[in-house]
């Protein structure tokens, strides 16, 4: 059986055998933005050094309502792209609390740490010989350095305006950070969903074999192919001997068609095809048009290109992975038989999986909510 369904397999696996077990004994994350790097917390550090423009902050807690604080730095450069040290930026929140004024140091950078997510902030930048300007409203998500790149000011008298640059690569690798945090009833790995579909830009080739190796390590999954091969050995299948070694023989198999089939359909032929191997959220619609769309994941995916694409990657991971298992698995077991049928029933995984996905995992997925309805509001 596969257990590529992108971490839902496995962990779905996890958490019916730890269910069963216990039967037994008694009786499944746009505008992200880029990582940032981190300011120096200590006091002195904050208030002494003058090349890091770091605002006084608050202890760092974590509010249960709103989630671990947040981050926003960024360099102020004029028109031309030069530095413009010495600025004074001004932070604003709803409430008075919220205010803050650092001045910009002297390589014109400036940050504010321990910021409360899901507020709508404001930045402002006052500097002689130069328009005041005032950002659009800037909402954080729990835990996110949303780092601003280019502020370019205008000399006093034209238009004043703020851009903000992030390049597909910084943006991936954020989003990858906040998916290695999805988790169904907290523990489950939920790494392959993208919740925010309408701001996903395309994975780098590290990134998917970064995604795909998470997977295969994560302690649930482990624990997921260890329950699988006590299920198998109970039920004598596929034909090993009994005892210890069938035991490591069925862990082994479970685990090497995991493998290969996260590797390849996850990794190798995303990147070798240009795909993207998560499944893509639809969120709204008619229960019609969501069920038509999660029952077709496993045959439709999105491209890097941004664009619909027949799924070669997870098809072909599959039945590679199928195809591989005549290897290792016993004599009596092997034959065309066992890829097809094998393949056959990793795709109905999937298909499955996509449903679970739609229409209930982001419901027991801490975060997923908030995600969902901040992408909503921004429609």
């Amino acid at each position: 059986m596969s257990l590529f369904s992108r971490s839902l397999s496995i962990a779905t696996v996890a958490a019916a055998v730890s269910a069963s077990s216990c039967c037994l004994n008694a009786q499944a994350s746009a505008s992200s933005l880029p990582d940032a790097p981190r300011p120096q917390q200590s006091d002195s550090s904050l208030m002494a050094r003058n090349d890091d423009a770091v605002s006084p902050a608050a202890p760092v807690t974590k509010n249960p309502e709103h989630g671990d604080p947040a981050n926003i730095s960024g360099t102020v450069l004029d028109s031309n792209g030069d530095l413009v040290p010495g600025a004074r930026v001004i932070l604003d929140g709803p409430q008075s609390g919220d205010h803050r004024e650092l001045i910009a140091s002297d390589s014109a950078a400036f940050a504010f740490a321990n910021l409360t997510p899901g507020i709508p902030y404001r930045l402002s930048i006052k500097t002689n010989g130069f328009a005041d300007w005032t950002s659009s409203p800037i909402i954080l998500a729990p835990g996110q350095y949303q780092f601003l790149t280019d502020v370019r000011i205008k000399v006093e008298g034209e238009e004043t305006s703020v851009t903000v640059y992030a390049s597909n690569e910084q943006l991936a690798v954020e989003q990858v950070r906040l998916e290695e945090q999805q988790r169904v009833l907290g523990f489950i790995p939920n790494f392959y969903v993208v919740y925010d579909s309408k701001n996903a830009v395309p994975l780098t080739t590290k990134l998917k074999f970064k995604l795909a190796m998470r997977v295969s390590v994560d302690p649930v999954t482990i624990g997921g192919v260890a329950g699988m091969a006590a299920i198998n050995q109970a039920a004598d299948r596929p034909n090993y001997v009994q005892g210890a070694k069938g035991y490591g023989q069925r862990f082994g198999a479970i685990a090497a068609d995991g493998e290969s089939d996260i590797l390849i359909g996850g990794a190798i032929l995303p990147s070798l095809l240009h795909q993207d191997p998560r499944y893509f959220y639809q969120g709204t619609g008619t229960t019609s048009s969501r069920t038509r769309h999660a029952i077709f994941s496993p045959f439709v995916c999105m491209g890097d290109n941004g664009r619909l694409q027949p799924n070669y990657s997870s098809l072909g991971g599959d039945l590679a992975s199928s195809a591989l298992s005549n290897a290792y698995y016993p004599p009596s077991n092997r034959g065309i038989g066992l890829v097809f049928s094998s393949f056959a029933i990793g795709t109905a995984e999937r298909m499955v999986s996509g449903i679970a996905q739609e229409f209930i995992l982001p419901r027991l997925t801490p975060g997923a909510t908030k995600t969902i309805s901040m992408m909503k509001d921004s429609r």
